[in-house]
């Protein structure tokens, strides 16, 4: 008899084990590459996500990324049945054709008729009424790891939005083309703003899951509360994965060299410098018309659809061009390059021509400190080392939300 009930138990644990095999998690656990591996975003990974959310009612967070395969992702859960209540779009809008900073208003998507509710007209952050028939929303925007690249900002706020009215929020994870590194300064909360939403560097190495995985651990939400979070992580993907990125996150962010540059030249968006808004190139591209004798490049902002009233418009601007340049060697740079920020800052007079009135440099920057140290005519270096005890810092807090080597 004890022979007999020790084999039952044996036979019994045995069957266990066999039908938990079977049992798909949940969320996805990572798995270390296989070399020549391709990366499968975390909306590529439906089997994850699909079974829990029959039944539910749905809304997404979306705009021209948010794509399986082919296919977007609106139109991929309808195939699959999936009830969807409501569309929310970012900055630039649910089809990514906005200009920076245009303000978006709701509508209704043609095709499938779905209401869209805008997340940057007049409001950041879905309401109870948006969310009063939705079960779970869905946050799935490529983003290019940048803390003033609005998406993220857009993602807290979602966040805050489920905490406060009992909503789970899904994140369907994708890579970050900048993940790869972390530079410049942590935000200064005082400079807080929807360019700057959280106390990051300016090239903070976390995929949007990371993000809101820290969001949440961090107490960064504005209630103190934590959001009913999951996050379907992307397979065969690291930090050092080098990433194409094939749809246009955004009209002026056309190529991945852009997309790599984009961290380090846009800090010419607080100047008076061109970056090529209006031109066929944005952010390959830097000049102003006072560079002229100093630099053979020329190019011409006007007006076009990523841009209707560009920086410069109209006038010849003198300067570089970046679109020679070899993207793999950017990647592999880790850091962010300043020398065109400083070199043009020492040629153009009068300097009172250099930093816009406004100080949306600070802004970008997260701190006063950066503008007022170039005025002051410190090296790159000794500013750079200004930054580094917050970096170590956040690189330690930064270690504990990691999904990815």
């Amino acid at each position: 008899m004890y022979l007999k009930n020790i084999l039952f138990i044996i036979l019994s644990f045995s069957a266990a084990a066999c039908k938990s095999t079977k049992t798909q998690p949940a969320t996805p656990i990572f798995e270390t590459p296989p070399i020549g591996a391709v990366v499968k975003t975390g909306a590529e990974r439906s089997d994850f996500y699909l079974p829990q959310l029959q039944g539910k009612s749905v809304g997404l967070i979306v705009n021209q990324t948010s794509v399986v395969g082919s296919q977007h992702l609106v139109d991929f859960l309808l195939s699959k049945n999936i009830k969807i209540k409501a569309i929310f779009s970012p900055e630039h809008g649910f089809r990514g054709d906005g200009e920076a900073g245009e303000k978006i208003k709701d509508g209704k998507d043609p095709k499938t008729g779905l209401p869209i509710i805008s997340l940057h007209g007049n409001k950041y952050k879905p309401n109870e009424t948006d969310l009063k028939d939705i079960d779970v929303l869905i946050f799935d925007i490529q983003d290019v790891g940048v803390r003033f690249y609005t998406y993220i900002s857009t993602l807290l706020y979602a966040m805050e939005a489920c905490s406060e009215n009992g909503k789970s929020l899904m994140v369907l994870d994708r890579p970050n083309p900048n993940g790869n590194y972390i530079d410049g300064p942590v935000l200064d909360m005082k400079f807080k703003s929807f360019v700057g939403i959280a106390p990051i560097p300016v090239v903070h190495g976390l995929t949007i899951g990371e993000f809101a995985k820290m969001c949440n651990g961090e107490g960064w939400l504005s209630n103190k509360e934590k959001c009913d979070l999951q996050v379907i992580a992307c397979q065969h993907y690291t930090h050092d994965t080098f990433t194409e990125i094939n749809i246009a996150p955004s009209p002026n962010l056309k190529t991945t060299r852009a997309i790599l540059l984009y961290p380090s030249i846009c800090f010419f968006e607080g100047t008076n410098v061109s970056l090529g808004r209006g031109t066929t190139t944005p952010f390959e591209v830097a000049g102003h018309p006072l560079l002229k004798g100093k630099f053979d490049f020329t190019f011409t902002p006007q007006p076009n659809d990523g841009a209707m009233n560009p920086p410069q418009k109209g006038k010849m601007c003198y300067g570089v061009s970046f679109q020679k340049e070899n993207t793999t060697a950017i990647f592999q740079q880790k850091r962010l390059d300043f020398k065109y920020l400083f070199d043009f800052y020492k040629t153009i007079s009068p300097k009172e021509e250099y930093f816009l009135k406004n100080n949306f440099f600070d802004k970008l920057a997260g701190t006063d400190t950066f503008r007022k140290a170039i005025l002051e005519g410190k090296s790159e270096e000794d500013i750079r080392k200004m930054w580094q005890p917050e970096l170590e810092k956040y690189k330690k807090t930064r270690a504990k939300y990691l999904m990815y080597p």
